[in-house]
């Protein structure tokens, strides 16, 4: 029983989404002539432990402020349920934290073995800085999930960070052409958590979680959902026409559902009917990543 309470804590619908930037970057590497196995791997590995790790400590940090209560939509939280307490948690969340890292040393390491020193110390911060990331969304008196910085971070470590962090460390080097598939990613990664955010917007208010549905109200939001989209699109389109890679123009048939998730959400005047939406739009992010590699293996 405590087993499957622990999964259900580990939020396995979000891993997908989470995985999505590192497969884009390391098959661009791929598709170049850069491959190696094991910062696949590992990359992949540390991923998943850091997502893990920022459900284990959202659960946790919630709880503390009081945002998990009977007025917050969505699946029920492990802490909320009773299943696993508080200082289990913390364990929990201490443990994902090591295990990230132990993934991180080596990809850093190997990754890095044919650049100069400095830049093996600027990954080590990097891994650093987010794990620290992963904790402090919701734990601690100034956690940025809270004061509107999720939707920035989230863009940092899910777009910039995962595509083309990863692939530099196949390559060797930072290729800038990358950066519209990078913004595409992270834009998506946003929609995820603004939707969220919109479902959750009524009781993020009373327990004063001020995220930027909050500060913009629920019909702003809608145009802000909109733009994200969008501009996913526009960055994404732009770096397969810029590098012509256009088999991967196969990538963007899940904007099919995009657009018509887009039009469930204008028509949504109760923001506790979006819950299903976050699934569509974290399924769609890992389908385009998953066609994009197809495209570029075949």
């Amino acid at each position: 029983m405590k087993l499957k309470s622990w999964i259900h804590a580990a939020r396995l619908r979000t891993l997908p989404l989470s995985l999505s930037g590192i497969i884009v970057g390391s098959f661009v590497a791929y598709n170049q002539g850069f491959w190696d196995t094991r910062i696949f791997t590992l990359a992949m590995l540390t991923t998943l432990f850091l997502q893990i790790l920022s459900n284990f400590a959202n659960d946790l940090g919630d709880s503390y402020k009081g945002a998990d209560n009977e007025g917050r939509v969505g699946p029920e939280r492990a802490i909320q349920s009773g299943a696993i307490s508080q200082k289990q948690m913390i364990v929990g969340t201490v443990i994902m934290a090591a295990c990230s890292l132990i993934t991180a040393i080596p990809l850093i390491i190997f990754g890095t073995s044919d650049m100069p020193s400095s830049v093996l110390w600027i990954y080590v911060i990097l891994a650093l800085l987010c794990v620290l990331a992963a904790i402090t969304y919701t734990v601690g008196k100034k956690a940025y999930g809270y004061n509107g910085m999720g939707d920035v971070m989230v863009f940092i470590f899910f777009g910039l960070v995962s595509v083309l962090g990863v692939y530099s460390l196949y390559a060797k080097q930072f290729d800038w052409s990358l950066l519209g598939m990078a913004v595409g990613i992270g834009m998506l990664s946003i929609a995820v958590l603004n939707l969220n955010n919109m479902r959750d917007h009524e009781n993020d208010k009373l327990v004063n979680k001020i995220t930027i549905v909050v500060s913009m109200g629920f019909e702003k939001a809608k145009i802000y959902h909109t733009l994200l989209i969008i501009g996913s699109l526009v960055g994404i389109l732009t770096f397969i026409l810029l590098n012509e890679w256009w088999l991967s123009l196969v990538a963007l048939l899940p904007y099919i559902i995009l657009i018509k998730h887009l039009s469930k959400v204008w028509k949504t005047k109760i923001p506790q009917t979006l819950d299903p939406e976050l699934k569509k739009v974290a399924l769609s992010t890992f389908a385009i990543s998953i066609l994009f590699l197809i495209s570029t293996v075949l």
